[in-house]
């Protein structure tokens, strides 16, 4: 295996998704190498800096990226505050959790600072992702840039592109990987990214008080992790937070396949992977590594492949779209 330092982390490297994917034309790796030739080390300074103070925004960071390519595509719209009589993304359910925000607001002021007007908003949270990963002892990769940043955000196309927690697997996959272009292996793998961070108890309540209307837990969830969450979570609480990894929820690593493997997973949409046979296999062999202690180098690898694949999504190049100088608003309000 071979190490490099990074971030005063000694990790290891991960072979390159471009060697193997085709990234759109328009996106390649540095493409500001002659515009704005620092941006990703201004990006990387600043978000280890945050982090190293607020630790548990790396998972949402991570998950705002998700979010962001789920709906129209990778273009920052995610980001657009609402404007009266248009509610944004931000304002949809499954968005109303995400954190980090500011984060983005404040890494975006450093690079307009160094290179005004360059470096999109969308391509910022693709180095952001990346670097979290990173920071969390995950894989580090090369991240294709040169994304314009969009120039709507409508609150019901979030609510209407973005994978439930509430779902199983299959339907997930059917109803909002394919269409995107995204297969199973996208998808269990994607899914380890909940490895890191938190969930609000409200999104997975029904499955510990009231199971498809049953009055009862869901069955497929272990008995003793059931009374674990209970007590974390009573009925309508829409506050309280638990880890989605317990014991390794700020370390990028495999261990969340464990879980899952054991009915302790807190999503249904995770845990019905173990109903598909292509799926299981990957949680268990994945599950069993972590078991062992072992180095994650299947996951790692497929979880770079898979966020570029992800973040290549139907993303705006070119003329196409804006670079916005403040993230939250479009440059010019268009009618």
């Amino acid at each position: 295996m071979v190490y490099r330092l990074l971030f005063g982390f000694l990790l290891p490297l991960v072979l390159q998704p471009s060697l193997v994917l085709c990234n759109p034309p328009e996106l390649k790796v540095g493409f500001y190498q002659y515009t704005c030739p620092y941006a990703e080390v201004i990006v990387r300074d600043e978000i280890a800096r945050i982090i190293s103070h607020v630790p548990s925004l790396a998972g949402p960071l991570l998950r705002m990226h998700f979010h962001d390519c789920f709906v129209n595509g990778c273009d920052g719209s995610i980001l657009l505050d609402s404007i009266p009589g248009l509610p944004s993304e931000k304002e949809s359910e499954p968005n109303l959790s995400l954190r980090g925000f500011g984060t983005i607001d404040l890494v975006k002021a450093k690079l307009e600072q160094a290179c005004p007007g360059v470096v999109s908003c969308a391509d910022i949270l693709a180095l952001v992702a990346r670097d979290v990963v990173l920071l969390t002892h995950g894989p580090y990769w090369n991240v294709p840039t040169g994304r314009r940043d969009g120039l709507r955000s409508v609150k019901d196309e979030a609510l209407n592109n973005l994978p439930p927690p509430f779902f199983d697997a299959t339907r997930n996959l059917n109803q909002f990987f394919v269409p995107k272009g995204l297969d199973a292996k996208d998808q269990v793998v994607l899914l380890g990214g909940h490895t890191l961070g938190t969930s609000h108890c409200s999104s997975f309540s029904d499955r510990l008080y009231n199971f498809s209307g049953t009055q009862m837990p869901d069955p497929a969830l272990d008995r003793r992790y059931v009374l674990r969450l209970k007590s974390k979570c009573r009925p309508g609480d829409t506050t309280a937070l638990v880890e989605m990894d317990p014991g390794s929820f700020r370390t990028f690593d495999a261990s969340y396949y464990r879980h899952v493997a054991r009915g302790r997973a807190l999503f249904t949409s995770d845990e019905t992977l173990m109903l598909d046979p292509f799926t299981r296999d990957y949680v268990l062999r994945q599950a069993s590594v972590a078991a062992a202690g072992g180095y994650p180098a299947e996951f790692f690898a497929d979880f770079v492949a898979s966020m570029v694949k992800m973040g290549n999504m139907q993303v705006l190049t070119g003329a196409q779209g804006e670079v916005r100088r403040r993230c939250g608003a479009v440059n010019q309000m268009r009618m």
